[in-house]
């Protein structure tokens, strides 16, 4: 990976990002070879593109593929526990998005009819998005807490999804859990805070947006369920979630991990992710070439697109690319793939005992803080 690739992560915006020229030699920046002024010489105008602006070039995967090196025996669910077995991974990395959360009720964003943006019309937003900017937030805090009275972390159960990355971990396989959630069921599920990066921020803890005064969430969840906007207790300020708006930088955690996690490691898997927001979708092309990559999401996502795609450039999942043989994609629901993952990989019956335990777990807690308010509530 270049040093152009890493720095790539590290610019969030939600368009596909360029990155700039490197290197040294007598061509400018901006001249385009002689070839491709006249007659459009794609070969050589890639090169160009590779040599200049840094994108990731076909050359090891051609390599490998040439020589008759193959990351995966077969690239289906089977090649991926084969893989899994013959490798002992240790340093599986997991991405997730909206998708891992859907069945325990939480609305993911995009869905027609039930994605979260979809059903924000009762808010009078300019724009669905809205309800995620910084500056809409300061003028109108109000839809947003609104909305996370609705989305608040303590109202549902992790998923099977959530339980499998769990088990990961728990079988030391786990290097770290990227995710674009801010609903902190992998908290709940037990995931260790060292092993998550939450990309996109979290509930778990606000700041003042004035004196940058730190409360945690049952502070902010108190004032939250009471339909108040939080006030800060020092000064006037309101008090946001760490949750990232639009516009806002990711959280220190994210760059300062993903370098070294991805050059460790030896298998990714993506989950319930639409991978089109950055720099979080830019992450699947920052493991090595001969690293597997597996699909798990209720449509294909990821592929190369744009200049990328029409200069045949490398980038994305190539799951549908001639002479693949990296990238799986298992397309269904998330919990469905997941169980069928540690199915094959011998824990299905693990798993199901861990959801089991868990979620019971979490009922008998709800039920034991659930009840001095319902006496307080008969007494009244």
């Amino acid at each position: 990976m270049s040093s152009n690739d890493k720095e790539n992560v590290k610019n969030q915006t939600d368009t596909e990002s360029a990155t700039s020229s490197s290197g040294t030699g007598s061509d400018s920046p901006n001249r385009v070879p002689a070839e491709t002024s006249s007659g459009l010489n794609l070969a050589a105008l890639q090169e160009y593109l590779t040599e200049k602006l840094g994108f990731l070039g076909l050359g090891d995967e051609e390599e490998a593929v040439s020589s008759g090196i193959k990351a995966l025996e077969e690239t289906t669910l089977d090649g991926i526990v084969d893989y899994i077995d013959k490798k002992k991974c240790k340093n599986i990395i997991t991405m997730a998005g909206a998708g891992i959360s859907t069945s325990a009720g939480i609305p993911d964003f995009r869905s027609v009819g039930t994605g979260l943006y979809h059903n924000l019309a009762k808010y009078n937003l300019p724009h669905p998005q809205a309800i995620f900017e910084l500056n809409f937030f300061q003028e109108n805090p109000k839809p947003f807490f609104v909305l996370a009275k609705e989305l608040y972390p303590g109202s549902f159960k992790p998923t099977l999804c959530h339980y499998f990355i769990r088990l990961l971990n728990d079988k030391g396989m786990l290097l770290r859990h990227y995710t674009q959630n801010i609903d902190t069921l992998e908290r709940v599920a037990e995931v260790p805070e060292q092993k998550l990066v939450e990309a996109h921020g979290t509930f778990y803890t606000g700041h003042c947006l004035s004196c940058r005064k730190q409360y945690e969430l049952e502070w902010m969840k108190e004032r939250i369920f009471k339909d108040e906007i939080p006030i800060c207790e020092t000064c006037p300020g309101v008090v946001k979630p760490d949750i990232v708006f639009f516009g806002e930088n990711l959280p220190d955690k994210f760059h300062d991990s993903v370098e070294d996690d991805f050059a460790k490691c030896d298998l990714l898997i993506i989950l319930g992710s639409s991978l089109v927001v950055n720099p979080f979708a830019g992450l699947i092309d920052l493991p090595s070439s001969m690293t597997p990559r597996l699909l798990i999401n209720n449509e294909k996502v990821g592929r190369a697109s744009g200049l990328k795609s029409m200069m045949g450039l490398s980038g994305g999942l190539e799951y549908d690319k001639k002479g693949n043989t990296r990238d799986v994609a298992w397309i269904g629901d998330c919990d469905d793939g997941c169980q069928l993952l540690a199915d094959k990989l011998g824990w299905g019956d693990e798993l199901k005992a861990l959801v089991k335990a868990e979620h019971e777990k979490i009922d008998r807690i709800n039920k034991k803080e659930a009840a001095p308010q319902k006496k307080k509530a008969q007494k009244s």
